[in-house]
């Protein structure tokens, strides 16, 4: 088990981000099936198209976010630091999610964001709450102090 706090930055950020959206399908194919009066399999479909966008963004966010913390004077990840990291990965990916929704949904920009609002609730608390676990799991990684 020791390879798992010897992963390398890139390794840990595949690893995190698809355990991340393995997570947040099977959550968003069911609500939005019910919340949205979907059926499962176009639900489903639109999970799986906004997990890959999330997959992506997770990516490059962690990279930019990471780059940032390394250069910060003070090092581990204090609540504030976690707050900071789960409002700029989930604004960031509204940005993309939005018109997404949209264009799936086939509605007005003002509703996506509306129907995008009560997932982002969710998944600002579920990002902050997995990294945490992901950190206490797997170390933190070596831009945050860790080994």
């Amino acid at each position: 088990m020791n390879w798992i706090r010897t992963m390398s930055p890139t390794t840990r950020r595949v690893v995190q981000a698809v355990l991340y959206e393995v997570g947040a399908v099977a959550f968003v194919g069911p609500a939005l099936a019910w919340g949205f009066e979907q059926s499962m399999s176009s639900s489903l479909a639109l999970a799986v198209l906004m997990s890959a966008v999330a997959l992506a963004w997770n990516y490059v966010f962690n990279a930019l976010f990471e780059a940032w913390e390394s250069r910060q004077p003070v090092k581990g990840r204090s609540a504030w630091r976690r707050l900071v990291h789960g409002i700029g990965f989930e604004g960031g990916l509204a940005l993309w999610l939005v018109p997404l929704a949209a264009w799936w949904l086939q509605t007005t920009l003002l509703a996506a964001l509306l129907a995008e609002l009560v997932l982002l609730a969710f998944f600002f608390v579920y990002a902050v709450a997995f990294t945490w676990a992901f950190d206490r799991v797997f170390g933190l990684p070596r831009s945050a102090g860790g080994a």
